[in-house]
């Protein structure tokens, strides 16, 4: 499968109309600068290769269309020439589905952008709605619509165990379902995490709001991935990159840093255990470089055969695409 790169610029959420509760903006806003045009050519200048190899320049941050519009076109302005000249494939930006209109896609046509996420998080209008979004599931559906009517690639990010779902595991697997019947060619999925200085951290502390443990987020999740993956969907991101203020300040909720290793592993284990259904024993060929998803973190994977008294060889073999799954007895 082919790697998604970005060359990311995080424009913090300065045009952002609104303070979800699991957000803490003024934080965000506070401690990161917006990136100005010099440093957006600079940092392209140095960092793309001469001949593109398929990277985008990306501003992230959640609300980029919603930003001083001169500051958007100046940003775009500044890497726009590296589109032109073949250095980087496209501009990937991210932003909120109600900051999205026929004259908005306009400009982000004429200034190289191709590829376009909107920060969805829940299809549920209720749990929009607790979470202080400022937009309902109908804003979701029509901005997809004219982002691929207007020929730009659709991208949908989604949370998993939001403040107000009565059954978190249910809620998301109904936003999946909704998100995927939009025909997205990409999807992001993100664990909630209490962040301190948050309404979702006084939720939690008064016992309103209780975040999904670890290992039922990677269940979910990973069930969602391979859903997405059956209908031809790519998963470009599973999980919250490691960052050292997040780990400072999260007080409660599923993250881990091998958050997304750890759905890839449960999709396996999923496998081989459909595979090997009945069986005492069975060997499993893999891919050299999907041994540790294989075996699981720590090899969970093979204890959890072993504690149900399966034994499970896993051999790491160059020949094999994926996994080949053989029962011994």
């Amino acid at each position: 499968m082919k790697r998604h790169a970005n060359l990311a610029f995080f424009v913090p959420h300065l045009g952002c109309p609104h303070q979800c509760v699991f957000c803490d903006q003024k934080s965000i806003s506070g401690q990161q600068k917006a990136p100005d045009p010099q440093e957006v050519t600079e940092t392209c200048s140095r960092y793309l290769p001469k001949e593109g190899t398929g990277t985008e320049i990306a501003f992230f941050g959640g609300s980029f269309t919603a930003i001083d519009r001169q500051l958007m076109t100046g940003l775009l302005e500044a890497a726009y020439p590296f589109v032109r000249d073949g250095r980087a494939s496209g501009i990937r930006i991210s932003t909120r589905p109600d900051a999205i209109d026929a004259e908005i896609l306009d400009i982000l046509a004429a200034y190289g952008v191709t590829s376009i996420e909107l920060g969805a998080q829940s299809m549920s209008d209720r749990v929009l709605a607790l979470n202080g979004r400022g937009h309902d599931s109908d804003s979701v559906v029509t901005a997809s619509g004219m982002i691929k009517d207007a020929g730009f690639s659709l991208g949908l990010q989604m949370m998993v165990g939001m403040y107000g779902a009565d059954d978190p595991a249910e809620e998301a697997v109904y936003t999946a379902q909704r998100l995927a019947e939009l025909g997205p060619d990409t999807v992001r999925i993100y664990p909630t995490v209490v962040v301190e200085g948050t309404a979702l951290a006084s939720l939690w502390r008064s016992g309103r709001y209780v975040p999904m443990q670890l290992d039922q987020a990677v269940d979910v999740t990973s069930s969602l991935i391979s859903m997405f993956r059956s209908r031809g969907i790519t998963v470009i991101r599973v999980g919250l990159h490691y960052e050292d203020s997040l780990v400072r300040t999260m007080v409660a909720g599923p993250y881990h840093p091998a958050f997304g290793e750890m759905c890839e592993s449960s999709i396996f284990r999923r496998e081989i255990e459909s595979l090997s259904e009945g069986a005492q024993s069975v060997q499993v060929r893999c891919e050299p470089r999907l041994l540790s998803q294989v075996t699981g973190q720590k090899k969970s994977n093979i204890e959890y055969f072993r504690s149900r008294g399966i034994g499970i060889e896993v051999i790491p073999d160059s020949s094999v695409a994926g996994i080949e799954v053989t029962k011994l007895q």
